[in-house]
Order: C-alpha cells, then sequence, then structure tokens
C-alpha cells in the first residue's frame, strides 16, 4: 500500500488528504507532519509497517506547523479554558505546554487569569523574579522549563489583590499579550481564568485564537458549565479542538483498585453531543497536583510515567486538530508601566 495512503491516527484521515510530505528511500521514511510528535515516533513507526506490510521500515518524523492565525512570529494561539473552576484548567494547560515542548514545538505560555494567577508557581518562578523590559515598552518572557511565559504573577505579587473592573483586566491582558516578545513560537498556549466573561470575550475578540480546548470533569455540573464555555468559543468563531477530561477516575496506589468519584464518561458524552473530539481523560492523582504546587509539573517532572504520556499524547491530538481544520466595544483599560529594577 503506498504510504501516502496511511490513515493518520489523530485525524482519520489520509496523509495525502492532510497534505503531509513523505519521502522514501528503500526502507527508510521521512514523514513531515503537521503536529510535533517526537514521543510517537515508535508507535507511528510499527503502525506504518504494519499499513505497508513490512518490519524492515525505519520512520523519521519532522514537524511543521501549518499557517495559523496568530500575530507576529506566533503561529497559534490555542486557548484552554474551563466552565468553572476547580476543575484543574492551570494545571492542564502548563502540561499541556511542557508536553508540547517535549514533543519538539516551540511552545509560550500566557497566563491570562488576571485576578488569580497561578502559573508563575507550578513554573517554579520566583516571587522576586519579573521581566525584563527592552526598549521601555515591550516585556521580556521568562524562561522556565524550556518554555516562554508571561503571567500577572511577575508583576505583582501574592498579597497584591487585583481590584480591577473587567475592562481594565482585559485592557491589561491584551497589554501582556501583545507587549510580550513572544518571537518565533509554534503555539501559545493560554490558560485563561474559568467561566464566560468579559476576559474571555475579549481574548475571543480581539486576539487571533486558532482553536479552544475545554477543561471539565466528569461531575453532571462541571459538565453544564463545559457545554456553555463550548457554545461562547462557537459563538465567536473560534473553533473547538475537543475536550480534556480530568479527575476522570482515582486508583488506589496500594491495591489498584479503580473509583470513578465524580462519574464516569461524562466528558465523552459532552463531547459526543456537540460534535467535538474527547482528548483524553486524565486520573486524579494527588501527584499531579504536588508537582505543579512545588514548582515542577508532572511533564518535567517525571517525564517517563503513564501520567506524562497521557498529556503529550493530548498534546499531539489538540494540535493535530489545527492541522485537520479543527473545528464588544473597545474600552480603555489600565496601562502597565515598564520600570526596570
Amino acid at each position: 500500500m503506498k504510504l501516502e495512503e496511511f490513515v493518520d491516527p489523530y485525524l482519520g484521515r489520509t496523509w495525502a488528504d492532510l497534505g503531509a510530505r513523505v519521502l522514501s528511500s528503500g526502507n527508510k521514511v521521512a514523514v513531515t507532519l503537521g503536529y510535533p510528535a517526537e514521543g510517537f515516533v515508535d508507535e507511528l513507526q510499527g503502525q506504518l509497517r504494519e499499513h505497508v506490510g513490512s518490519g524492515s521500515l525505519e520512520l523519521e518524523v519532522q514537524f511543521a506547523a501549518p499557517p495559523g492565525r496568530g500575530f507576529g512570529q506566533v503561529k497559534h494561539i490555542i486557548a484552554v479554558a474551563s466552565g468553572k473552576g476547580g476543575v484543574g484548567k492551570s494545571t492542564t494547560a502548563v502540561n499541556l505546554a511542557l508536553a508540547l515542548d517535549a514533543e519538539g514545538a516551540k511552545v509560550g505560555l500566557l497566563d491570562a487569569d488576571i485576578y488569580g494567577p497561578s502559573q508563575g508557581m507550578m513554573l517554579g518562578v520566583g516571587e522576586d523574579r519579573r521581566p525584563d523590559i527592552k526598549d521601555g515598552k515591550f516585556f521580556e518572557p521568562i524562561r522556565a522549563h524550556g518554555i516562554k511565559a508571561m503571567s500577572m504573577s511577575f508583576m505583582v505579587t501574592d498579597n497584591t489583590p487585583m481590584v480591577w473592573r473587567g475592562p481594565m483586566a482585559s485592557g491589561a491582558l491584551q497589554q501582556i499579550l501583545t507587549q510580550t516578545l513572544w518571537e518565533d513560537l509554534d503555539y501559545l498556549i493560554v490558560d485563561m481564568p474559568p467561566g464566560t466573561g468579559d476576559i474571555q470575550l475579549t481574548l475571543s475578540q480581539k486576539v487571533p485564537v486558532s482553536g479552544a480546548v475545554i477543561v471539565t470533569t466528569p461531575q453532571d455540573i462541571a459538565l453544564l458549565d463545559a457545554i456553555k464555555g463550548i457554545e461562547m468559543f462557537r459563538k465567536v468563531d473560534i473553533p473547538v479542538l475537543g475536550v480534556v477530561e480530568n479527575m476522570s477516575v482515582h486508583v488506589c496506589p496500594e491495591c489498584g483498585h479503580v473509583s470513578h468519584l465524580f462519574g464516569s464518561e461524562g466528558g465523552a458524552k459532552v463531547a459526543s453531543e456537540l460534535g467535538v473530539p474527547l482528548l483524553g481523560e486524565l486520573p486524579l492523582d494527588l501527584k499531579i497536583r504536588e508537582q505543579a504546587d512545588g514548582g515542577r509539573p508532572t511533564v518535567r517532572q517525571e517525564p517517563d510515567s503513564d501520567i506524562s504520556r497521557l498529556y503529550r499524547d493530548i498534546a499531539r491530538h489538540m494540535v493535530a486538530r489545527l492541522w485537520g481544520g479543527g473545528s464588544g466595544s473597545e474600552q480603555q483599560g489600565p496601562t502597565i508601566r515598564m520600570v526596570d529594577d
């Protein structure tokens, strides 16, 4: 069978249809995909060998990000959102960003939760660390664990409450997004605040977002809010790349007993009803929270663990959707003064 007729495992379409570049010489095959897949080569090679009926095939996978809707040198902006708080959205966002980096992409992470920024802590950035200022008007993103990051937590302390009204917070978000020197990025992951308020609408209407991912738990109330989030993005013409079900199952570390503490298959049901893919299911595991709170998220702390492999699989599936086509009035906000100190 022809190599171009191989059906991509994430998209269910042939590489020929997707426009993958496939080159072969003898038993060596080089393929250029529209999503990073450094951690997927062995599995993909096995599937390709089965497809062509040859056990000697050797695969090399290269990555070229498809053209995006981003700005400057940022190709794609992906919003990671949730309909309500407490579903593990920020932990999911940082691990997905680190997973894309591990897969071979150039990645940035923007903490868009102006009122309750948490990515500084999750990335292990010290409270006294501030972004450098260039030319008096641009932020240099802080590098942490191999990715570029920007967060309001880099500018204030934990004891500084944000008491801005909605339009002020939206203006601050626009400023730290557009006045940060992201340079060349394949993907900028945006950790959204929970809900469907002013900041979500600002990002949706004023920023060229390529797609959104909704994080939920199996609980009925969380699923209802997830549906609201999906519908919000659809109304502003942002493709919903899929749903991530967090805290899906708990496996007892002592006896291996499996418990569905918050229900089961809720994310799959929502995804099916709304016609979006279920990108993956993540377990309820104390280590995920402890590692993120300790500044070394799971994908960095335990890169070879089963949970890290789940994050990497979800991240590949998420950006593969971009390759496959994925599915207000302006108000004055506050100005953030940039001071070298």
